[in-house]
């Protein structure tokens, strides 16, 4: 079972979980000194073991046996819901390759939660998580993020937010961002922002608290502007040799000419008539 947990306020965690962490035979938790805290508050007394980045491998083929002998696993992760930016999903596509059933008990996720307060749009996201800490990496992952037209969603830690907001801002230009840190708890704070005025506030005020990024697409009208700019640099005739070398008949290779351009079939049939005739 995939247990969410609250990212802030206790009052977030279901009674759903909190019975099925009591009634299970193990919880498999990231960091088990955390979790105890958690499961005391709500009377929890299942044992538990660890289960993290660092031996979600062989502590993978534990938990996969103990499931084998029929007994339940619950896996928790330190705040949210398991397997998001949690090695959680290795676990489970053993889980799902051994043929043991997995459920998810829904609950908390800062990724959500930041999506919805961050006023960007919500019907089209990706969640990319952490960066790479690999450099090469990175730069490949922001390379990629420049193109992406959907909203974005980011987690950063403090002591490396002003250097990733630097690094976005370099690389995407300047984009609407919003800022996230302390969700659902007391302090929590949104703030909607740009890119530049993001790496000028931190320039001078040190990030406090784990942070999550909602950052705005690449606008689709830019893109198709940049798409059109790259075209306009042949002629039209070498635009119709572009599609005809590809294989499309002469006429369909007009089709797409024109509306690469921006421009009707009129306009084409119009420069071969010019050409013809000079």
């Amino acid at each position: 079972m995939l247990c969410a947990t609250p990212i802030g306020n206790l009052q977030d965690m279901t009674p759903r979980v909190v019975e099925a962490l009591k009634t299970a035979d193990l919880i498999a938790a990231e960091d088990t000194r955390d979790s105890l805290k958690l499961l005391r508050h709500f009377g929890i007394s299942t044992p538990t073991t660890s289960y993290h980045e660092y031996n979600k491998v062989e502590k993978a083929d534990y938990l996969i046996a103990r499931m084998r002998e029929g007994e339940t696993v619950a896996l928790i992760t330190d705040a949210g819901t398991p397997a998001i930016s949690d090695p959680g999903e290795i676990l489970v596509k053993r889980c799902l390759e051994e043929g043991i059933p997995v459920t998810s008990l829904p609950g908390a996720s800062a990724c959500i939660t930041a999506l919805t307060l961050s006023g960007l749009p919500t019907r089209r996201f990706c969640f990319e998580g952490f960066l790479p800490s690999d450099k090469k990496e990175k730069k490949e992952v922001l390379e990629e993020l420049r193109e992406e037209s959907r909203t974005i969603v980011l987690y950063e830690a403090p002591h490396r937010l002003l250097r990733t907001l630097t690094q976005l801002y370099e690389t995407l230009g300047d984009r609407r961002v919003t800022l996230c840190r302390e969700l659902t708890k007391r302090f929590e704070t949104v703030l909607p922002t740009t890119l530049k005025e993001a790496v000028s506030l931190y320039e001078e005020q040190e990030p406090r608290g784990e942070y999550v990024l909602v950052l705005e697409g690449r606008s689709l009208a830019e893109k198709k502007k940049e798409i059109a700019a790259g075209w306009e640099s042949l002629s039209i005739g070498e635009h119709l040799r572009f599609y005809e070398e590809q294989g499309f008949p002469h006429k369909e290779a007009m089709r797409l000419a024109a509306k690469d351009r921006g421009i009707s079939r009129r306009d084409i049939y119009q420069y071969l008539i010019d050409e013809k005739n000079s």
